[in-house]
């Protein structure tokens, strides 16, 4: 849910009973779809951009922060020490990973697109107020899972906060074969991750977009090619593909990688650098594609339960609003650079 604007104007092959459906929406989703499928005016998609504060999904989880600004009491995961019954969180499922406290909120806020000013003050409270449940270290300074130093890298820069300790620490933790891995730092593993490398590039290259620093673009490019060297979605050695969840497309999708979520990052990054998409991209475009239902939708996958502070799409098997807006304008990208287009 990147916020870069389309380099080159690309009029969606929705029709119009979609468009107007997808318009029908929180401000969070109307916004991306006036920019990214129907080329509005800038002054348009900021207009409805702004009422996220006030409205819907956003204002929702903002009304949920703590005057300590935390959420549910912890930097990761729920405090232990308060109950949140009644508190209005919606339980997917008790036995899911939470989704409600401080990194998460934030995350969710930064990619609905909540303009920071929202957050006034937030990045002097967490330094303040809040730790990291490993070890106690401090929150802008990341911790040891390259997951959380990603979401920390780009919400610290996009609120303001000190995340030099992070610039520097992306490209010391890279692994040997190309990527990253959130288990590499216990000795669990020593491979790159599908999952944990997509979502460095992601926020390193949100950390870009915001702050204007390149420091991190030669990491995140050669972090890039360990994707694509595989096609985004297959083992190196065998050609096989590396899992389910590679055509499982959900929204949100959290830490989860998919071959979606995948093309949408490097979607985000030709557009920010004014780059063409890569050959290699086909295979998994091709997979997108097949999964677009025969109306011009996309399906939701296997959401995980969990606490939530609000549902920002449908059940399992329902017409995603997110997962269309995603899959359009990642098919209108790659269909507009095909020659003859």
């Amino acid at each position: 849910m990147s916020v870069s604007r389309r380099s080159v104007p690309v009029v969606s092959s929705l029709t119009k009973e979609i468009t107007d459906w997808l318009l029908d929406s929180d401000p969070s989703l109307r916004w991306q779809v006036e920019r990214d499928l129907l080329d509005a005016d800038e002054k348009v998609w900021q207009r409805t951009r702004s009422r996220i504060a006030t409205e819907g999904f956003g204002a929702t989880i903002l009304s949920h922060q703590d005057p300590d600004g935390q959420w549910a009491g912890g930097a990761y995961f729920p405090s232990r020490s308060r109950d949140f019954t009644g508190h209005g969180i919606i339980e997917r499922d008790r036995e899911g990973q939470p989704w409600i406290a401080t990194t998460w909120a934030l995350k969710d806020l930064r990619d609905l697109g909540l303009d920071a000013g929202a957050l006034a003050g937030t990045a002097e409270k967490l330094a303040a107020n809040s730790t990291w449940e490993y070890d106690d270290l401090p929150y802008w300074g990341g911790e040891v899972d390259v997951c959380i130093n990603g979401f920390t890298l780009a919400t610290g820069a996009w609120l303001g906060a000190d995340v030099s300790r992070l610039v520097a620490w992306f490209p010391e933790h890279r692994l040997e074969d190309g990527g990253w891995n959130c288990e590499a730092e216990e000795g669990d593993s020593v491979r790159s991750s599908f999952h944990s490398t997509l979502n460095a590039l992601v926020e390193m290259l949100n950390h870009q977009r915001i702050t204007g620093d390149d420091s991190l673009q030669a990491t995140r490019h050669a972090g890039e090619e360990y994707l694509l060297e595989r096609g985004l979605m297959r083992r190196l050695t065998t050609g096989e593909v590396v899992g389910p969840w590679v055509t499982d497309f959900i929204a949100p999708s959290r830490w989860q990688y998919s071959a979606l979520a995948a093309l949408d990052h490097f979607r985000a990054a030709s557009v920010m650098e004014g780059t063409a998409p890569d050959p290699r991209f086909a295979d998994a475009v091709e997979v997108v594609r097949a999964a677009r239902q025969p109306d011009g939708t996309w399906l939701q996958g296997d959401v995980p339960g969990g606490a939530i502070w609000v549902d920002i799409d449908v059940p399992q098997g329902e017409r995603s609003k997110w997962l269309t807006l995603i899959g359009s304008r990642v098919l209108d990208w790659w269909d507009e650079s095909r020659p003859g287009r």
